[in-house]
């Protein structure tokens, strides 16, 4: 639980996200899972109005995820 409160690693996790991101060996659809649900509860907030979560909680949540889902589908830190 300590480590969620953590800024070292919410910054690893996203340098691993960019990372993931920029990569050729990740397929454009993988990328996509990750961009569009992020970015429509950026944009789309107001859809949900009952979702207590802030936005970038969601955004960190998703990010923890989508890292650890494509390390392990692709067998290798990018």
């Amino acid at each position: 639980m300590r480590k969620l409160f953590s800024l070292r690693y919410w910054r690893n996790t996203f340098v691993r996200v960019y990372r993931l991101l920029r990569s050729k060996d990740v397929a454009l659809r993988d990328k996509l899972l990750f961009l569009i649900p992020v970015l429509l509860y950026w944009v789309l907030p107001d859809v949900l109005p009952y979702m207590p979560i802030d936005d970038i909680a969601v955004t960190m949540l998703v990010a923890q995820w989508f890292a650890r889902y494509m390390e392990n589908k692709y067998n290798s830190k990018i």
